[in-house]
């Protein structure tokens, strides 16, 4: 696909991944549509999810998901294309 048409490529990675993907937040079991480049800690409160921030840097980590099996900073990342629902699994640190 070296001298593939740019537009068609797009056009095809939009079927593989379309624009909005569904999340969803455990252990509360709450789904949500969301765009993907979305901020993460967005689309949870728009589910009625509350994610424990600091920093608002992703350097505190008190904002810290775990990602289809990935630890990420919640405040720092934006909901990755997916073609599946994306499992975002939360933690609980009573010092936050």
């Amino acid at each position: 696909m070296r001298n593939a048409d740019p537009i068609a490529l797009i056009a095809l990675h939009l079927l593989r991944f379309p624009m909005t993907v569904t999340l969803r937040f455990l252990p509360d079991d709450k789904t949500v549509q969301a765009e993907v480049g979305e901020p993460l800690l967005e689309a949870a409160k728009r589910a009625g999810v509350s994610i424990p921030t600091g920093c608002m840097q992703g350097s505190c980590h008190a904002c810290e998901v775990e990602l289809d099996g990935e630890e990420v900073c919640s405040c720092i990342t934006g909901v990755p294309p997916s073609d599946t629902e994306i499992k975002v699994e939360l933690y609980s640190d009573p010092t936050w």
